[in-house]
C-alpha cells in the first residue's frame, strides 16, 4: 500500500533494527484485543516500506505476512508472499507462504514453490504438496506416487494424507472417491483448515472451537463457502477487524438475495435492511432490533453494531436521542466520528455518549475536564470502574483533559501514566524517531489478550499517546472511543 492509497509511507519504520521488529512481530499473541489497533497494524503490516537494516527482503515480507495470518488477515498474507518471485524465496518465506495458502483454502498458490522447497524440507507436507500440484495439473500417476512415497516417511498423518488425496482427486477428476470422517480428530489445524475448505468438506464445529478466532475470520473470507455458512464466522472477522462495515453488509445483502421472499421475514438480512429503508423511526426500530436486548454474547453484540453503523450514521438526533448510546457507539464503531460529533448536544452528561464522544469527536465536542470524568465514573457505577480508567486514560492521552487533572485523575483512579517500562522506553524511542510503523507495531504489542478487560489502563494512554504524536490521531480516537464500548 502506497500512502495514496491508505500506507504509511517507505519510512514508516524508519532506521528501526530488522531483528527487533521481527522478533516483536514473531513473538506476539495475535488476535490482539483492539479491532481499531489490528485495523491500523495490518495497514503497516502491508505499506510499501523499505526493508529494514539487518533482514533480508524475502524474510522482511515473511515476517509480515506470517503476524497477517495469525491475526486473520489470510489474504492479504497470500498477496504479500506473491510478491517474491520464487527464486528469490528463502526458508521461512517458504514455510509461511504454505501458512497462508492453507488460511485461505488455496492449495494451488503452492505450486510455484512447492519442488523446490521440497528439495530443502524434509517436511511431508511438501511432498504432500508437491502431489496436490501434480493433481492440479492433470498428472494423477505422479501424484499417487507422491502421496505413497509421503506416507512412507510414516511422519505423514493418515487423515492428513487422506485430506491431499481428495485434492489430487478433484484436480484429476479421478473416479477415485476419498471419504473424510472427523472421528478421532481433536484438533484443527492450518492444513486440515486449508485441504477441507478448499475441497468442500465441512469442518464440525466443535473442531472449530478448538482453533483460535483467527480461522473463523479465515473461514469468512472462504469464497468456496456460501454466504450463510460463513455468517457466523463473520462476526469474528468484524470484531478482529477483518471484516469492514461494507463488507459485513456485503455479506448480509448476499444472504438476503439468496434467501427465499417467503423465508426472509425475522433474519438480520431482512432486519439490516429494514435499517436502511422507510422513515426514521422504523429504521431505529430496525437497529434496535438488530442491536438485541441484551442476551447477545459481547462478541456478537459488537459485530452487530458494526453491522448497523452505516445505517446509524443516516440518522438524526432528532431521530434517536434516546438510543444515543448505542447509536454513537455503532458509528464509532465502523469510523464515522464526524457524523457522531454532530450528537455532541443530545448526550448527556456522564453518559456512555458523552464519553465516547470525548474521545471519539475530531475535535473536543464540549469542555472536558476532571468533573466530567468523574461523573462518567458515576453514572457507571462499580461495573463501570475500568471503562471509567479508561476515559481517563484515552482524554490524557489525546490531551483533552487540563494537566492538573491528569495528575489529580491519575492518582484517584489508580492510573500510573508516568510509569516506564522497556515497552514503553521502545514506544517512546519509535516516537522520537518518527516511526509510525514501528509505533502501530508496539501498540498492538501492549494489547495482546483476547479481552478488553485485560488490557492496563495505563497501557491504553501510552497507546493514544504515541499514536497522536506521529500523526494517527484518528486511529486513536478510535481505538479510545472502542474501548468504552467494548469494556
Amino acid at each position: 500500500m502506497t500512502p495514496a492509497a491508505g500506507g504509511l509511507g517507505n519510512d514508516a519504520f524508519g532506521n528501526a533494527d530488522g531483528a527487533f521488529l521481527t522478533s516483536v512481530m514473531g513473538r506476539m499473541q495475535a488476535p490482539v484485543a483492539s479491532r481499531w489497533a489490528s485495523i491500523l497494524l495490518r495497514r503497516a503490516l502491508l505499506s510499501q516500506t523499505d526493508t529494514p537494516l539487518g533482514i533480508g527482503g524475502a524474510d522482511w515480507i515473511a515476517a509480515r505476512a506470517w503476524l497477517l495470518v495469525r491475526m486473520g488477515e489470510a489474504d492479504n498474507a497470500r498477496s504479500l508472499v506473491q510478491l517474491v518471485d520464487p527464486v528469490n524465496y528463502t526458508l521461512w518465506l517458504n514455510t509461511v507462504t504454505m501458512q497462508a495458502a492453507l488460511a485461505t483454502g488455496d492449495p494451488a498458490a503452492l505450486c510455484s514453490i512447492a519442488d523446490a522447497a521440497a528439495q530443502t524440507n524434509s517436511e511431508p507436507s511438501w511432498l504432500l504438496a508437491r502431489a496436490m500440484c501434480a493433481g492440479l495439473s492433470g498428472e494423477p500417476g505422479t501424484a499417487s506416487a507422491l502421496v505413497d512415497q509421503a506416507r512412507g516417511t510414516r511422519r505423514a498423518g493418515r487423515f492428513d494424507s487422506l485430506l491431499a488425496e481428495k485434492v489430487v482427486g478433484v484436480g484429476s477428476n479421478t473416479r477415485r472417491a476419498i471419504t473424510i470422517q472427523w472421528d478421532g480428530v481433536d484438533r484443527l489445524t492450518a492444513w486440515r483448515f486449508g485441504l477441507a475448505t478448499a475441497t468442500g468438506v465441512t469442518i464440525p464445529e466443535a473442531l472449530l472451537n478448538t482453533a483460535g478466532p483467527q480461522v473463523r475470520a479465515w473461514q469468512a473470507r472462504s469464497p468456496l463457502l456460501t454466504p450463510g455458512a460463513r455468517a457466523m464466522s463473520a462476526d469474528w472477522a468484524a470484531t478482529l477487524g477483518v471484516f469492514s462495515n461494507a463488507a459485513l453488509v456485503d455479506l448480509y445483502g448476499a444472504i438476503f438475495d439468496d434467501a427465499d421472499p417467503s423465508e426472509r421475514s425475522g433474519t438480520t438480512a431482512q432486519v439490516l435492511r429494514d435499517a436502511y429503508v422507510g422513515e426514521p423511526a422504523d429504521r431505529l426500530a430496525a437497529l434496535k432490533t438488530l442491536w438485541g436486548d441484551g442476551s447477545q454474547s459481547a462478541l456478537q453484540h459488537y459485530a452487530r453494531l458494526i453491522l448497523g453503523a452505516r445505517a446509524a450514521a443516516m440518522l438524526t438526533p432528532t431521530d434517536g436521542a434516546a438510543q444515543s448510546d448505542e447509536i454513537l457507539a455503532a458509528m464509532l464503531s465502523a469510523g464515522f466520528d464526524i457524523q457522531a460529533a454532530a450528537w455532541s448536544g443530545s448526550v448527556g452528561s456522564g453518559s456512555l455518549g458523552w464519553g465516547l464522544l470525548a474521545v471519539g469527536a475530531p475535535r473536543a465536542p464540549f469542555r472536558i475536564d476532571g468533573s466530567g470524568v468523574n461523573a462518567f465514573r458515576s453514572a457507571a457505577g462499580d461495573s463501570g470502574t475500568t471503562r471509567a480508567r479508561f476515559l481517563f486514560a484515552a482524554l490524557a492521552g489525546l490531551g483533552r483533559l487540563p494537566a492538573g487533572d491528569v495528575e489529580q485523575l491519575s492518582q484517584d483512579y489508580g492510573v500510573p501514566v508516568g510509569r516506564q517500562n522497556s515497552w514503553t522506553r521502545a514506544l517512546d524511542k519509535a516516537v522520537a524517531d518518527r516511526q509510525p510503523g514501528t509505533v502501530a507495531l508496539l501498540c498492538a504489542a501492549g494489547m495482546q489478550t483476547s479481552r478488553w478487560g485485560a488490557v492496563p489502563p495505563a497501557q491504553l494512554y501510552r497507546i493514544i499517546a504515541s499514536l497522536k504524536a506521529v500523526g494517527l490521531e484518528p486511529e486513536a480516537r478510535m481505538i479510545a472511543a472502542e474501548a468504552l464500548t467494548r469494556s
